[in-house]
Formats: structure tokens, C-alpha cells, sequence
């Protein structure tokens, strides 16, 4: 390791502020999960198709999240609209169901491609980052709900991404790395490959055949069930 920073310790464990940073992060996400957990305790259980098309969901973003468009040279990949799968499994069954879709992704993700420095780093990286994918849910009876879902789950998984590169990532960049850019680095580099996929995937569903295509799917999705 080649630098400290605020966050991180020489030996590579976590200051007094990483820490702080960290557990107000993971207290916020504890929140929204219980959150989410006691409004889905109100809905009836999933149903097999529902569990069908979650299951589907996964499959596919797992396997274009090896169709890699273009892959950054500390971590990251622009990859063939495999976020999409999951902002849609928020879309169609609320935020619930798709962040816990979400965060089963992030483990997958973690065992097609590993990063680790320690547990926290990959709770930022992997089940915080891909869990809040399903943010999407919250704006599911919404006007134009798939694109603002979209949009701020692309975001959200840039929080914890950044937050990532700020606690962790940044005490790897060399000795002579711009002590300026250190504010605004790891916001930058996370959101250039989000946005960059996002806005390709934006550009496909907002296609008439497409959005079209993907509002028949999302009426077999739900058929029968009650909005959330």
C-alpha cells in the first residue's frame, strides 16, 4: 500500500472516520431494509412465478454481466445492459423484493469476479452497491417509472461504489497521485462506466419496440397481483 488517507490505516484496516463513515452507511441501509421488511410483511408471500421471473432476472444479468463493452483499469465494466435486469424485478414487484434480488446478484457478482480487502469493503462494492439497484421499486407507480428507476438506481449503486474508492481504493493509487484529485476521483471514475452504461441502456428502453416489449413482460410479471 503505498498511502494512507482519512479512511484507511497504513496496515489497510479503517481510521476512526472510516469507521464512522461505514456504520453510518451500513445503519442507513439496516433502515431501509427494515423498512422495506415490515411493509412486505403486510403483502402476501411471493408466488412461483414471481420467484420464475426474479430467478430469470438474475440469470440474465449474470450473463451479460460477462458481455463486457468496456472494462476500467482499477475495477469496473461496462457491460451489455445487465443492470437492467435487475432495476426491472424493482420495477414490477417494489423495492423490496428488488433489493433482496439485488443483493443476491452482488454475491454472485462477488464470486464471477472477487475483489477483497476486508468484509466491509466488500459489503460497499458488491451486497450494498447491487442491493440498492432496487431502489427502482420506489418509483414503479410512477409516470415514466422504469427511466426515473432506472436513473436512480444507477445513481445509488455510485454511492456505494465511491464510498468504496473513498474508504478503500484510494490508499492503492501511487505515491505521486494528485493530492487535489483525491476528493473527486473515486466519484468520477465509478460514475464515468455507470453512467456510460446507463445511458446506453436508456437509450434502449426508451426504443418503441423496446419499452413496448417490456411493457408486455412486465404485464405477465404482475398479472394478478396487486400494486405495492
Amino acid at each position: 500500500m503505498s498511502q494512507t488517507n482519512v479512511f484507511v490505516t497504513a496496515e489497510g484496516g479503517l481510521t476512526t472516520a472510516g469507521y464512522a463513515v461505514f456504520i453510518i452507511a451500513a445503519v442507513a441501509a439496516l433502515v431501509i431494509g427494515a423498512v422495506l421488511a415490515s411493509r412486505r410483511q403486510n403483502r402476501t408471500k411471493m408466488t412461483a412465478k414471481e420467484i420464475s421471473f426474479c430467478a430469470a432476472a438474475i440469470a440474465l444479468a449474470f450473463v451479460t454481466s460477462y458481455i463486457i463493452l468496456i472494462r476500467m483499469p482499477f475495477g469496473g465494466t461496462v457491460t451489455l445492459f445487465s443492470m437492467l435486469f435487475i432495476v426491472l424485478i424493482g420495477n414490477w414487484y417494489g423495492p423490496a423484493v428488488g433489493i433482496l434480488v439485488g443483493l443476491a446478484y452482488g454475491i454472485l457478482q462477488f464470486i464471477q469476479d472477487p475483489y477483497f480487502l476486508s468484509f466491509l469493503q466488500v459489503c460497499c462494492d458488491y451486497l450494498f452497491a447491487f442491493a440498492a439497484l432496487g431502489v427502482s421499486g420506489f418509483f414503479r407507480n410512477q409516470k415514466h417509472g422504469l427511466l426515473k428507476g432506472y436513473i436512480a438506481a444507477v445513481l445509488a449503486r455510485g454511492v456505494f461504489a465511491s464510498l468504496a474508492g473513498y474508504l478503500f481504493w484510494m490508499s492503492y493509487m501511487p505515491e505521486n497521485f494528485p493530492a487535489s484529485l483525491a476528493a473527486v476521483y473515486p466519484i468520477v471514475y465509478n460514475y464515468m462506466y455507470l453512467l456510460v452504461e446507463g445511458v446506453l441502456t436508456i437509450i434502449l428502453i426508451q426504443l418503441p419496440p423496446v419499452s413496448r416489449a417490456l411493457n408486455q413482460i412486465k404485464k405477465l410479471a404482475v398479472e394478478g397481483k396487486a400494486s405495492a
